[in-house]
């Protein structure tokens, strides 16, 4: 009896995502050798593309594989059956890897993100007989630099700071065999190729090379000296930081007075001698992102209290380069690391920068001849006491990694985020990308790594804009860069921004949700700070729904440094003689209170604010906790401390809910909190702070009752409270609402630049004001945007 002929199927397969430079041509050939399957693969403008021949089950199973099981550090998006351009590579009998194809008008693949150092890497570095034992830029397909050394697209070593390193035979060897870990590792290199390191002294003087330079480092760290050291993204300053007048010194010199500062382990072990690490927190450590982690410090910790005034969390991060790991390892102590820059400048990148910018920071200067293309932060992390992660920085690791729109835009757009923990996107096709953070927008130096990074995501991904979008606060940076572009231009509102980027992770629509947005500021669409939102999503619109009752702020901007402004002005709205009461408490003169009360009575440099970070700070003030914010929300991190401490109870602060007279359907006030905090003597801030934070939790839900929604969404700097974000999770769950909350991005303004792409692409921008006429925003001009709805588009999971 004769058999029937196979069927035989050609195929070609799109693979989008973080594909580049993470091994996936590698596992391509390796999967569709074991399936018998002939073809090739190779890397081009868009990702990857697989032609495959062989059974339909196979080519089944091929493309299932490639979308489930790809490497640890790949990202993928999606993979589909494409119809074959008119010209394309013959497939020869077996399977191959192809050479990338050249770039075109526009790029949609995404370039990876700096990855930490892999076991294998981490085994070979520590082998004596290895050939790179001991090499400090030791890496391959899974670890390594990739976005902070890539100068253009696709990822190829002449499209990176790599290529004026030529590779040695015995690395080309490497480089060039599909089956060994480091094929097309772009940036691989060993002792007698590659970059190495040197030790220059703060005159510029060269003090060692190689290991050498590693063993002064050393001794100069345990001699207590500061020393600059050039990492993956960009220098950190490093001391010891069980070295008390290290620490002061170096707080002294980088003017950074009281915010932590970042510490580094040589390994999870040490770590854990000093702080308390959770599982989920050991498991971040040690990925591939390796971020910074907040953790609790350990009583009879080493660390000085210099490291974290005040603080019972540690940024913890372990040695995740060869470089951090060869630095540490012999150390008896743990180093500060923090960025190498003066505070609130952006990160130093070059050598010879860095010897100019820290010059009086740095005693002696770690460097290398490996040039790194733009700078990259250490992300942040922390943990609710659930095991809930919260981003805080999405950086280093993290990005640039894609999110998925949920429909295509017409033409590219950038998305200029906001002015603080600012970040910038490029949203092409269906797809959005984020910078990694670039800081707040305050110095002409950060300014200048925004528009270059501005630049940098355009010429990576070939997009040439087709129009730009703001936020909608007439004096941030960012908004007077967008208007300086000519290109045709849309503004969203801050919060609802805050809204739609956590629509936009979850991949949901913008129909039967309230959102919560709370944060220090944002400008309102009735032209005053707005910052303790609720926002209903219905049918496409958004409605201010509820929000804190407005108090003033005396001074403007001098009360966001003095929280004692902000607790006297709560005190003057409730009026009788609660000023009076609180003057001397608050540490004022008379005369300073009275004017600062004329000032609140008056209006007068006094702006109205509905800010849940403003009224944290004047709690904040009121319990004895802050006067001061010497950095960005001191006094409210106070305050989730000292709640953090107290005996767990479901006590809380009272909060009345009733109708708002204007600008919203209903109000929170807050003034029976405050009326409760000032009656009692404060014996115990903890207890009140605490009671505070369930009182807030319940009157979100509450609010949430009352806007019968399905969802609710949590966006805003204010969530970065582990406390606050577990209790309004908790409580707004038992509403029976779905509480979608922050994953991948930050709740801070690091989201708004994502939340920005979605209000471009829904044409959702303003927030209703109900009881006022509102004027509805004009529509994107047909190319730039084809005004997708915005229900009914993101597919069912």
């Amino acid at each position: 009896m004769r058999s029937s002929p196979r069927e035989i199927t050609d195929r070609l397969l799109r693979v989008r995502g973080t594909v580049q430079g993470v091994g996936f041509r590698p596992f391509v050939l390796r999967v569709a050798t074991e399936l018998g399957l002939r073809g090739w693969v190779r890397n081009d403008t868009e990702g990857v593309l697989v032609r495959a021949i062989g059974e339909p089950r196979q080519l089944e199973r091929l493309a299932t594989r490639l979308a489930n099981h790809a490497p640890p550090a790949a990202r993928v998006l999606g993979v589909e059956t494409i119809a074959p351009p008119a010209t394309l590579p013959a497939a020869n009998g077996g399977f191959e890897i192809l050479d990338s194809s050249g770039p075109t008008s526009e790029i949609s693949t995404t370039p990876p993100p700096d990855l930490a150092l892999c076991t294998d890497c981490r085994r070979e570095l520590a082998v004596p007989r290895d050939r790179r034992a001991g090499y400090v830029f030791i890496n391959c397909t899974q670890c390594g630099p990739r976005y902070s050394i890539i100068e253009s697209l696709p990822y190829d070593r002449p499209r990176t700071t790599m290529r004026c390193f030529q590779m040695c035979p015995a690395c080309r060897r490497e480089y060039a065999e599909p089956r060994d870990r480091r094929f097309h590792a772009e940036p691989n290199a060993c002792p007698v190729c590659g970059p190495q390191l040197v030790l220059t002294a703060a005159d510029g003087r060269e003090l060692a090379r190689g290991d050498a330079a590693l063993a002064q480092t050393q001794i100069a760290l345990r001699d207590g000296k500061i020393v600059a050291v050039k990492g993956i993204g960009g220098f950190h300053l490093m001391c010891d930081a069980t070295n008390d007048g290290a620490v002061v010194a170096l707080r002294r010199r980088k003017h950074r007075e009281e915010k932590p500062f970042a510490v580094m382990f040589a390994d999870l072990d040490r770590a854990r001698a000093a702080t308390r690490v959770s599982i989920a927190a050991a498991a971040l450590l040690n990925s591939p992102a390796a971020p910074i982690v907040l953790v609790p410090r350990r009583e009879n910790s080493s660390l000085v209290s210099a490291v974290a005034p005040a603080n019972p969390w540690i940024g913890a991060l372990l040695a995740a380069t060869p470089l951090h790991v060869r630095l540490l390892e012999p150390l008896e102590f743990p180093v500060v690391a923090t960025s190498a820059n003066l505070s609130e400048e952006p990160l130093c990148i070059d050598d010879a920068e860095a010897a100019s910018r820290l010059s009086g920071i740095a005693d002696v200067f770690l460097g290398h001849d490996r040039a790194i293309a733009r700078p990259v932060d250490d992300s942040v992390v922390r943990f609710t006491s659930s095991g809930a992660p919260i981003v805080l920085r999405r950086a280093r690791g993290y990005a640039p990694s894609p999110l998925l729109l949920p429909a295509s835009l017409a033409q590219p757009l950038v998305c200029v985020g906001g002015h603080m923990k600012n970040t910038v996107a490029v949203a092409s096709g269906d797809r959005v990308v984020l910078s990694p953070h670039i800081g707040d927008l305050g110095g002409a130096a950060t300014q200048e790594v925004f528009a270059r990074t501005i630049d940098t995501l355009g010429a990576l991904f070939g997009a040439r804009p087709a129009g730009v979008v703001c936020d909608k606060h007439p004096d941030y940076a960012s908004t007077r860069f967008a208007e300086s572009t000519g290109l045709p231009r849309i503004a969203v509102q801050h919060h609802l921004a805050h809204v739609l980027a956590v629509l936009l992770e979850h991949r949901r629509e913008a129909d039967d949700v309230l959102g919560i947005a709370w944060d220090g500021t944002g400008y309102g669409e009735d032209g005053t700070i707005w910052g303790g939102e609720f926002i209903l999503l219905r049918n496409g619109r958004a409605t201010r729904f509820a929000r804190l009752r407005p108090f003033r702020l005396p001074g403007g901007d001098a009360a966001v440094r003095d929280p004692r402004r902000v607790a006297l002005a709560l005190a003057a709205e409730i009026g009788d003689d609660a000023p009076e009461r609180v003057t001397p408490q608050l540490g004022f003169a008379p005369s300073e209170a009275a004017n600062l009360r004329t000032m609140i009575a008056c209006g007068l440099n006094a702006p109205l604010c509905t800010s849940a970070g403003r009224l944290f700070d004047g709690v904040g003030a009121l319990l004895g906790l802050g006067h001061r914010n010497a950095f960005e929300g001191q006094t409210p991190l106070a305050v989730e401390i000292a709640a953090t401490r107290a005996a767990r109870s479901e006590r809380a602060l009272p909060f009345d809910i009733h109708p708002a007279e204007h600008g919203a359907v209903w109000e929170i006030d807050w003034q029976p909190a405050v009326e409760e905090i000032l009656a009692r003597p404060v014996l115990d801030p903890a207890e009140l702070a605490a009671a505070f934070h369930v009182g807030l939790a319940r009157a979100m839900s509450h609010i949430a009752r009352l806007a019968d929604v399905r969802s609710v969404a949590l966006g805003g700097g204010c969530f970065q409270n582990a406390l606050l974000h577990e209790l309004a999770t908790t409580h707004l769950a038992a509403t029976g609402c779905d509480v979608l909350v922050p994953r991948e991005l930050p709740p801070n303004d690091g989201a708004i630049s994502a939340g920005q792409a979605l209000g471009a692409l829904w044409n959702l921008t303003t927030v209703e004001l109900p009881g006022t006429v509102t004027a509805f925003p004009t529509p994107l001009p047909e190319f730039l945007n084809p005004r997708s709805p915005c229900v009914s588009l993101f597919p069912e999971e």
